[in-house]
């Protein structure tokens, strides 16, 4: 399968985790394996995207004292659960990363100033400054004593000479070397994969990091200028439905080559990897490579639209193509992102469109109190 364009099963999962509520928990833990719920496990970045997918399979599996840790307020996170102990610090502050490790057993570091293309390409300084959250972390489990660490690293470490062409060779962890990273955000990202493999290599710290591959899914950014290309193509198709017009804008060619990871998946395979053996940097990410116009081909099925599309190519685009390999997780734990993008993007549109429904309703009774 690796390195060429797949379709999806024609049958769809019926598995897949239907979003939780944001004030409890309710549905299976993602993640199956042995738990020691006795442990005080925190999530750095938890009012983002995927750590608010972490906090809730973390109280799934029945921890009982997960910390959840987060820039922003607990009332601007994606999800609170008021089962973690919610805080909101600046990690970027050295002893802001002591106050938020103290008496921590396992630190999951999911923290960075980040987003879609659109924000890396136009913050490079911003997302480099984020080394400073992982590199204080690190300090803070060392002296702390910390039994296991890990660090949420990015596919964009990759050497951009090997991702030129849309038919993109699948990408094996030694192909981060020689390093051409992502400028901005993929430097930091590989610069902090260094730090967690010296302070294992020097201080014994228990170090664990994976590489994500795009990861999509429900309670994540849609709009604002921070949104992946998943979720802001389809905002695009649901809101082009619901106004009529049904023309949509891409970024680029539609050419460009991904592999886009479903988040159930993500929280999963993170788990996995943190109890795992492996030192080194794996992959983590789905291997389904499709097109950016297959994806959108998948956007419209899930929101019921036929669209007309136009090109922009002067809009960030990215590299021409890349597709995680796979090879090293299947040997390390038999197992690989599973989740067909058809199947986790009707979820993803499901609850998009639901939250742009639910704004257009709050927009017009407001402006109906107020003209009366």
């Amino acid at each position: 399968m690796n390195g060429h364009l797949r379709s999806s099963p024609e049958s769809p999962r019926t598995d897949l985790l239907s979003p939780a509520p944001t004030d409890r928990v309710e549905a299976a833990p993602i993640y199956e394996g042995e738990v020691e719920i006795d442990k005080t496990v925190v999530v750095c970045g938890a009012g983002g995207f995927i750590g608010g997918h972490l906090v809730a399979d973390l109280l799934r599996q029945g921890y009982d004292q997960v910390r959840a840790v987060d820039i922003k307020p607990p009332n601007q996170w994606f999800q609170k659960f008021p089962q973690a102990d919610n805080r909101s610090l600046d990690l970027r502050e050295k002893e802001n990363c002591y106050a938020a490790l103290e008496g921590a057993d396992q630190v999951y570091n999911l923290a960075a100033d980040m987003g879609g293309m659109g924000f890396i390409e136009n913050n490079k300084a911003l997302c480099m400054l984020s080394v400073r959250i992982n590199t204080h972390l690190l300090m803070a489990a060392r002296d702390m004593d910390i039994g296991r660490y890990f660090y949420s690293s990015s596919a964009c470490v990759y050497n951009q000479e090997l991702q030129s062409t849309a038919d993109v060779e699948p990408l094996s962890e030694e192909d981060a070397y020689p390093a051409l990273a992502e400028d901005g955000y993929g430097w930091e990202k590989l610069f902090s994969e260094r730090m967690c493999r010296h302070f294992r290599e020097d201080f014994g710290l228990t170090t664990r990091v994976a590489r994500y591959h795009n990861v999509y899914g429900p309670f994540g950014t849609y709009d604002g200028g921070r949104e992946k290309a998943p979720a802001a193509l389809t905002r695009k198709a649901i809101e082009a439905k619901l106004s009529g017009d049904e023309e949509i804008v891409i970024w680029g060619d539609g050419t460009q080559t991904r592999s886009f990871m479903y988040a159930d998946d993500c929280v999963k395979g993170t788990q996995k990897i943190m109890h795992s053996d492996i030192t080194e940097p794996i992959n983590l990410g789905s291997d389904e490579l499709v097109t950016i116009n297959g994806l959108v081909d998948v956007i419209e099925k899930a929101v019921e639209v036929d669209l007309d599309r136009e090109y922009d190519l002067t809009k960030p685009q990215g590299v021409d193509g890349r597709n995680s390999d796979n090879t090293k997780i299947l040997q390390e734990l038999g197992w690989e992102p599973p989740t067909a993008l058809r199947d986790g993007m009707e979820v993803t549109a499901e609850w998009i469109e639901e939250q742009i429904r639910r704004h257009a309703e709050e927009e017009t009774t407001s402006r109906f109190a107020v003209a009366y």
